[in-house]
């Protein structure tokens, strides 16, 4: 028989039918899951936006002028307090020992220095010093800086004369703000004359507050290039190297922390590390975006520390580890007049935090304390929460979302779960090269941090040590990191420095550099004792010298050139 169409029936095709429909249906499935996988992250970064209460409810005509000020400075630092100055214009933006100032009055302030800076010769592209300490004029200088489009180099406070001579000639800079403690030591290119951002007296040199006085507050003419921040490298063995950071390329980098760390809209930050170090600046575009208040302090003081987190009642803390060590030091009895409930997050880095500083820290404050894991060229790569320092004390943490990480043989191959390798990262704000054109060799796009470390079964990464302090013993591998954890734990030890040392017999050997706690004895053969039952034999220190103090950088790091030296061992 056959079969006759109408002409109402249409011809029947591969795509007509029951199976059709699926195999349509399927095709729109695979491009919906498609969709959604690259949108995730931005649905993600969104919700965490609204959780965290940056995102909320407002007027038509402020958001009208937050798109035009998203339209003239993009995702840079002006955008946070031009937004700042729209939402909450009287909410305190910087507290310092001088008093608050507004977001409106910061947005106002930077404006007017933004000009005034441009009759220093301060242009777009150009490159400005900043070496100040944590303060309001430091925040002022970095967002007039920006505004301009020029590159704020941001100098360590800690460094030598020599070594910011010798930063500031590499860096060709056309302008210095700095305070007035340090500006008597710079030895400036010429025609540069500092701008003091801090003075305690009169001076002679002319000041922020001054440029910004009689400079005008009119719009500056066109939007600019975003400028660059260039941090510079601990320099603890040998000159600092400037780090070009990058753009963050959307608020993801911010989000991608603030998933792990709960910081909040708003809330007052007391920001004890250093801001021209990576972990302050952090801190200080963190707070850029939550719209939160920055508390600062010129100088750290256990005392005062607790004094500041009570009077502002301050939710969250930035630090350095030897910060928290020099607060459990202070008397119980003094650390409990001062009301900390207020206090939720203690976030650190910067140098390593032991397991030991983190079991006590957490003891006497509570589960507020996490870990950050990064370097000045990798930016983050694992964060610790308070559960993770509980179970695990010694652990950086793991990584967080976006964040690649890997352990790697010196053939880029991956080692095994507990084994040790060097440390590689992958991540939105990987910089982007040392000033001095310097290259570091990525394996896959990774960047390795220098360091060496091992995950556990849980994904969690432990750090072993630096790849460059780890010694050759007789044959074998030491690393001094391992020595260092175990004498820390002493209750009589107050901070402990491990080192490598030439040694005639076996090449290198451990030397112990101790500072005991006030009202402690401890000598030689009690340390050797103690670390023979729990190393072997090539990880024990031959050499303990007891210090009233390790030398230590602005950031907390023990700088080892400055360690006392010892003469080459032959026994």
């Amino acid at each position: 028989m056959t079969s006759e169409r109408t002409p109402e029936s249409p011809p029947r095709t591969p795509f007509s039918g029951t199976a059709a429909r699926r195999r349509r249906q399927r095709a729109g499935d695979g491009a919906l899951a498609r969709w959604a996988e690259r949108r995730a992250p931005l649905l993600l970064d969104v919700l965490t936006l609204i959780r965290q209460g940056v995102v909320r409810p407002m007027r038509p005509d402020k958001l009208l002028r937050i798109a035009l000020a998203y339209r003239r400075w993009g995702i840079a630092i002006p955008l946070g307090y031009a937004v700042g100055a729209i939402r909450h214009p009287d909410r305190p933006a910087v507290i310092d020992e001088r008093g608050a100032l507004s977001f409106a009055e910061v947005e106002q302030r930077t404006t007017r220095l933004a000009n005034g800076l441009r009759g220093y010769g301060v242009e777009s592209g150009s490159r400005v010093a900043i070496l100040c300490r944590n303060h309001h004029g430091f925040v002022e200088a970095l967002l007039a800086t920006s505004k301009l489009g020029a590159d704020a180099v941001l100098l360590n406070t800690g460094m030598s004369a020599e070594q910011l001579s010798a930063v500031l000639a590499e860096q060709r800079v056309v302008s210095v703000i700095s305070d007035a403690e340090f500006a008597e030591e710079l030895t400036l290119p010429e025609g540069v004359e500092p701008l003091v951002s801090w003075t305690e007296g009169t001076t002679s040199r002319p000041t922020l507050e001054q440029l910004i006085g009689r400079s005008p507050a009119t719009p500056l003419p066109r939007r600019p290039r975003h400028g660059r921040m260039i941090v510079l490298t601990s320099g603890t063995t040998g000159t600092p190297k400037g780090a070009r950071r990058p753009d963050p390329p959307s608020l993801s980098p911010a989000t991608t922390i603030i998933s792990r760390v709960p910081l909040r809209s708003g809330e007052r930050m007391l920001v004890c590390a250093p801001m021209f170090h990576t972990w302050g600046l952090a801190a200080f575009q963190l707070g850029t975006v939550l719209g939160a208040t920055l508390v600062l302090r010129r100088g750290f003081d256990p005392q005062q520390t607790l004094a500041a987190l009570q009077r502002h009642r301050c939710g969250a803390m930035f630090a350095v580890p030897v910060m928290l060590q020099r607060i459990l030091e202070l008397p119980e009895e003094q650390r409990h007049n001062y009301d900390h409930r207020a206090l939720r997050i203690v976030a650190c880095s910067g140098s390593a935090l032991s397991g030991t500083l983190a079991a006590e820290f957490q003891e006497a404050f509570g589960p507020v304390l996490y870990n950050f894991y990064g370097s000045t060229e990798a930016s983050w790569v694992s964060i610790a929460d308070p559960r993770d320092l509980r179970d695990a004390p010694g652990t950086a943490g793991r990584p967080p979302r976006g964040t690649i990480l890997r352990i790697l043989d010196e053939d880029g191959s991956p080692v095994p779960t507990g084994e040790t390798g060097g440390v590689h990262v992958g991540n939105d704000m990987l910089f982007e090269g040392y000033t001095n054109g310097k290259e570091v060799r990525r394996r896959d796009g990774l960047m390795p941090t220098g360091d060496l470390g091992r995950l556990d079964e849980r994904g969690r990464l432990f750090i072993v040590g630096r790849a460059d302090d780890m010694i050759v013993s007789g044959g074998e591998n030491v690393y001094p990191k391992e020595t260092e954890d175990v004498i820390a734990a002493f209750e009589e030890v107050r901070e402990v420095a491990v080192t490598g040392v030439e040694d005639a017999k076996h090449g290198q050997r451990l030397a112990a550099f101790v500072v005991p706690h006030e009202g402690y004895e401890l000598d030689e053969d009690t340390v050797r004792d103690r670390v023979r039952e729990k190393l072997s034999a090539f990880a024990r220190p031959r050499d303990v010298v007891f210090l009233d103090e390790l030398p230590r950088n602005a950031t907390g790091k023990v700088v080892p050139n400055r360690l006392p030296q010892r003469p080459p061992s032959s026994s």
